[in-house]
Protein backbone atom coordinates (compact mmCIF):
# COMPACT_ATOMS: atom_id res chain seq x y z
CA UNK A 1 0.00 0.00 0.00
CA UNK A 2 1.55 3.63 -0.70
CA UNK A 3 1.57 6.23 1.23
CA UNK A 4 1.62 9.72 0.45
CA UNK A 5 3.73 11.52 3.02
CA UNK A 6 5.17 14.91 3.88
CA UNK A 7 7.10 16.39 7.38
CA UNK A 8 6.23 19.37 8.71
CA UNK A 9 5.90 21.24 11.86
CA UNK A 10 2.41 21.39 13.30
CA UNK A 11 1.24 25.27 14.61
CA UNK A 12 -0.42 26.07 17.75
CA UNK A 13 -3.91 26.91 18.25
CA UNK A 14 -3.19 31.35 18.70
CA UNK A 15 -1.17 30.48 15.97
CA UNK A 16 -3.40 29.05 13.39
CA UNK A 17 -6.24 31.12 14.32
CA UNK A 18 -4.30 34.39 13.30
CA UNK A 19 -3.71 32.10 9.64
CA UNK A 20 -7.28 32.16 9.47
CA UNK A 21 -7.42 35.95 9.92
CA UNK A 22 -5.95 36.26 6.29
CA UNK A 23 -9.50 34.22 5.16
CA UNK A 24 -11.07 37.00 2.35
CA UNK A 25 -13.63 36.48 -0.21
CA UNK A 26 -11.61 35.59 -3.48
CA UNK A 27 -13.24 33.66 -6.42
CA UNK A 28 -11.60 30.21 -6.68
CA UNK A 29 -10.00 30.27 -3.72
CA UNK A 30 -9.97 27.29 -1.63
CA UNK A 31 -9.21 28.25 2.45
CA UNK A 32 -6.89 25.88 4.72
CA UNK A 33 -8.82 25.03 7.77
CA UNK A 34 -6.95 25.22 11.39
CA UNK A 35 -6.54 21.87 11.14
CA UNK A 36 -5.05 21.77 7.52
CA UNK A 37 -1.98 24.27 8.55
CA UNK A 38 1.52 23.37 9.19
CA UNK A 39 4.77 24.42 8.21
CA UNK A 40 6.43 22.20 5.41
CA UNK A 41 9.80 21.24 5.55
CA UNK A 42 9.45 18.33 2.96
CA UNK A 43 7.20 16.62 0.61
CA UNK A 44 8.40 13.04 -0.09
CA UNK A 45 5.06 11.74 -2.02
CA UNK A 46 3.86 8.42 -2.47
CA UNK A 47 5.58 5.63 -0.77
CA UNK A 48 5.52 2.23 0.10
CA UNK A 49 5.45 1.13 3.69
CA UNK A 50 8.96 -0.31 3.73
CA UNK A 51 10.65 3.19 2.75
CA UNK A 52 8.05 4.46 4.97
CA UNK A 53 9.72 2.82 7.75
CA UNK A 54 13.15 3.48 6.38
CA UNK A 55 12.57 6.93 6.03
CA UNK A 56 11.24 6.77 9.96
CA UNK A 57 14.53 5.29 10.84
CA UNK A 58 16.60 8.15 9.45
CA UNK A 59 14.46 10.71 10.63
CA UNK A 60 14.78 9.35 14.39
CA UNK A 61 18.35 9.83 13.96
CA UNK A 62 18.21 14.02 13.96
CA UNK A 63 19.63 15.40 16.55
CA UNK A 64 18.70 19.08 17.28
CA UNK A 65 17.36 21.69 19.75
CA UNK A 66 14.28 23.16 20.05
CA UNK A 67 14.36 26.82 18.28
CA UNK A 68 11.89 29.76 18.21
CA UNK A 69 10.28 30.41 15.04
CA UNK A 70 7.37 33.12 14.27
CA UNK A 71 5.55 33.69 10.69
CA UNK A 72 6.12 37.27 8.87
CA UNK A 73 4.27 38.23 5.59
CA UNK A 74 2.15 36.79 2.69
CA UNK A 75 2.78 35.89 -1.10
CA UNK A 76 1.72 33.50 -3.63
CA UNK A 77 2.99 31.02 -6.04
CA UNK A 78 2.54 30.62 -9.88
CA UNK A 79 3.42 33.74 -10.70
CA UNK A 80 0.72 35.17 -13.68
CA UNK A 81 -1.19 32.32 -13.04
CA UNK A 82 -1.76 32.08 -9.33
CA UNK A 83 -2.02 28.43 -7.65
CA UNK A 84 -1.31 29.41 -3.88
CA UNK A 85 -1.35 31.84 -1.27
CA UNK A 86 0.70 31.72 1.85
CA UNK A 87 2.34 33.04 4.85
CA UNK A 88 5.97 33.34 5.23
CA UNK A 89 8.31 32.57 8.38
CA UNK A 90 10.85 35.03 9.63
CA UNK A 91 14.21 34.27 9.17
CA UNK A 92 15.47 31.20 10.89
CA UNK A 93 18.49 29.30 10.38
CA UNK A 94 17.65 27.14 13.15
CA UNK A 95 14.58 26.15 11.02
CA UNK A 96 16.94 25.63 7.81
CA UNK A 97 19.31 23.68 9.20
CA UNK A 98 15.96 21.11 10.42
CA UNK A 99 14.62 21.27 6.75
CA UNK A 100 18.84 20.35 5.61
CA UNK A 101 18.29 17.49 8.03
CA UNK A 102 15.22 16.01 7.15
CA UNK A 103 16.41 16.44 3.83
CA UNK A 104 19.44 14.56 4.07
CA UNK A 105 17.35 12.09 6.39
CA UNK A 106 15.02 11.23 2.94
CA UNK A 107 18.81 10.82 0.49
CA UNK A 108 19.76 8.57 3.14
CA UNK A 109 16.46 6.25 2.79
CA UNK A 110 17.06 6.06 -1.13
CA UNK A 111 15.02 8.99 -2.27
CA UNK A 112 16.31 11.37 -4.98
CA UNK A 113 17.04 14.62 -3.58
CA UNK A 114 14.49 17.49 -4.01
CA UNK A 115 15.44 19.76 -6.84
CA UNK A 116 13.66 23.08 -5.44
CA UNK A 117 15.19 25.52 -3.05
CA UNK A 118 13.55 25.24 0.25
CA UNK A 119 10.96 28.04 0.84
CA UNK A 120 8.99 27.88 4.71
CA UNK A 121 5.88 28.97 4.02
CA UNK A 122 2.14 27.57 4.98
CA UNK A 123 0.02 27.22 2.15
CA UNK A 124 -3.25 29.10 3.65
CA UNK A 125 -5.08 28.91 -0.02
CA UNK A 126 -5.39 27.14 -3.20
CA UNK A 127 -6.44 29.43 -6.02
CA UNK A 128 -8.41 27.92 -9.25
CA UNK A 129 -9.00 30.74 -11.89
CA UNK A 130 -8.19 33.13 -9.42
CA UNK A 131 -7.71 36.42 -10.79
CA UNK A 132 -4.18 38.20 -10.07
CA UNK A 133 -5.85 41.12 -9.43
CA UNK A 134 -7.19 39.67 -6.08
CA UNK A 135 -4.53 38.03 -5.28
CA UNK A 136 -2.56 41.47 -5.32
CA UNK A 137 -5.44 42.69 -3.16
CA UNK A 138 -4.90 40.14 -0.84
CA UNK A 139 -0.86 40.52 -0.63
CA UNK A 140 -1.40 44.39 -0.08
CA UNK A 141 -3.92 43.34 2.88
CA UNK A 142 -1.70 41.31 4.44
CA UNK A 143 1.62 42.59 3.92
CA UNK A 144 1.92 43.21 7.53
CA UNK A 145 0.96 39.80 8.55
CA UNK A 146 2.92 38.87 11.73
CA UNK A 147 2.42 36.06 14.77
CA UNK A 148 3.93 35.83 17.94
CA UNK A 149 7.18 33.64 18.40
CA UNK A 150 6.68 30.30 18.91
CA UNK A 151 9.17 27.26 19.92
CA UNK A 152 9.28 24.80 17.95
CA UNK A 153 10.16 21.42 20.20
CA UNK A 154 8.94 18.66 17.40
CA UNK A 155 8.16 17.82 13.56
CA UNK A 156 5.94 15.36 12.01
CA UNK A 157 5.45 12.92 9.72
CA UNK A 158 2.09 13.33 7.93
CA UNK A 159 0.50 11.07 5.53
CA UNK A 160 -2.23 12.68 3.02
CA UNK A 161 -5.33 11.47 1.89
CA UNK A 162 -7.55 12.94 -0.32
CA UNK A 163 -11.20 13.36 0.40
CA UNK A 164 -14.18 15.21 -0.98
CA UNK A 165 -13.51 18.27 1.59
CA UNK A 166 -9.96 18.45 0.49
CA UNK A 167 -7.23 16.36 1.89
CA UNK A 168 -7.21 15.06 5.14
CA UNK A 169 -3.89 14.82 7.05
CA UNK A 170 -2.68 11.76 9.27
CA UNK A 171 0.03 12.20 11.78
CA UNK A 172 2.12 8.87 11.74
CA UNK A 173 5.46 9.87 13.71
CA UNK A 174 6.51 12.26 16.12
CA UNK A 175 10.08 13.75 16.07
CA UNK A 176 11.02 15.53 19.56
CA UNK A 177 14.10 18.11 18.83
CA UNK A 178 16.24 17.39 22.26
CA UNK A 179 19.23 18.84 21.09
Amino acid sequence: MALRLFLAIPLPGSVANRLATLEREAQGASWRTAEQYHLTLRFIGDVDEAVARDIDTELGRIFAAPFEIALQGVGSFGGREPTALWAGVSNSPALTRLAGACETAIQNAGLSPEPRRYKPHVTVAYLHGTRDVEVAHFLADAAEFRTEPFIVDHFCMYSSRATRAGSSYVEEAVYPLIG
